[in-house]
């Protein structure tokens, strides 16, 4: 087997609150690499304190890229972070860098790593109907029609996903095939050029990681979350928004807890439990993708560390 020439390139996946952020900015510092995000609320200009984006500091230490690259009324697509992510990463690697993807966001990885299946893209009318629908009968109504002629995408979309429901029954409706079907199709994406370890953050002990989530959004409230939240909510295009809570920035786990409490649907305990409940929800989602990553090695980023620097060391030593 012939020596491998392409580009170094390093993963580091897990769930929320695993780590990934302060080992990117380790081994970035440590290896001269820059930090492309893979988290689809750091896309977002506005979501700081509860998307915990990379301070102002963090990201004057160590060149960040992919943030803040839409405002959060602004659709953002897989297709384009697969897109800017390679562009970014063509454009480390020329510097003589290393590319270090952090983040959580599964279908990102995946767009990137693998490339997406050419389904078909968003179709104005198509959507405008759906939506109809949805003010008459509700999205669980929607759902439940995905359920019938795609159960295996229902099982994975909640039924208060209005932005995914509404792409799968798109799909459907527009070429006759399920979602499920289109991403099991081959991509014609071409391979990524780079050679990359994929690593996986994720604690042993889940009560530990649980401990993580809940520490950290008790930090993000004291941090000045909700005063980030009342900013969101001034903006005007936001307040123009039929229903802010069905944009993709807005259903960022924290966001849309905020965005009630701040209607006055609950209190501050309330906010609280839910915030740390949406968030232990989404890491049991990313972990359950996580599993499907066959190539992936995984590291309980504590007590794995030396595990974790042997892999770094094997892997940029194997030339």
């Amino acid at each position: 087997m012939g020596l491998d020439l392409r580009p170094d390139a390093i993963a580091l996946m897990g769930p929320t609150a695993s780590g990934k952020t302060a080992l990117a900015l380790e081994w970035a510092q440590r290896l001269g690499g820059e930090i492309v995000s893979v988290d689809s609320a750091l896309v977002y200009r506005g979501l700081d304190i509860g998307a915990a984006k990379p301070t102002r500091d963090e990201q004057a230490r160590v060149p960040h890229h992919l943030l803040d690259l839409r405002a959060p009324w602004q659709p953002y697509s897989a297709a384009e972070f697969a897109v800017d992510a390679r562009a970014a990463m063509a454009a480390i690697s020329a510097r003589g860098r290393i590319p270090i993807l952090a983040g959580g966001t599964g279908l990102y990885f995946h767009a990137l790593l693998h490339g997406l299946s050419d389904m078909p893209e968003a179709d104005a009318a198509t959507r405008a109907r759906l939506e109809a629908e949805a003010a008459e009968r509700g999205w669980a109504a929607l759902h439940a029609e995905l359920a019938g002629v795609d159960p295996i995408a229902a099982a994975r979309i909640h039924a208060t996903d209005a932005q995914r429901i509404q792409r799968a029954l798109e799909v459907y409706r527009l070429s006759g095939r399920t979602i499920t079907d289109w991403r099991r199709a081959p991509s014609s994406t071409p391979p990524l050029g780079f050679r990359v370890l994929k690593l996986v953050l994720a604690p042993a002990d889940r009560a530990l990681l649980h401990e993580r989530i809940a520490r950290r959004f008790d930090q993000m409230l004291a941090g000045g979350f909700l005063d980030e939240v009342r900013a969101l909510r001034a903006m005007p295009e936001l307040q123009a928004h039929p229903r802010p809570l069905d944009l993709p920035a807005l259903r960022a786990v924290g966001y849309r807890q905020a965005w009630e409490h701040l209607d006055g649907a609950y209190g501050l305990d309330a906010l609280r439990e839910r915030g740390i409940h949406a968030t232990r929800q989404l890491a049991k989602r990313q972990l359950t993708w996580l599993r499907g990553q066959l190539d992936a090695r995984w590291f309980d980023p504590l007590a794995g560390r030396d595990r974790l620097e042997q892999a770094l060391a094997l892997f940029l030593g194997a030339r």
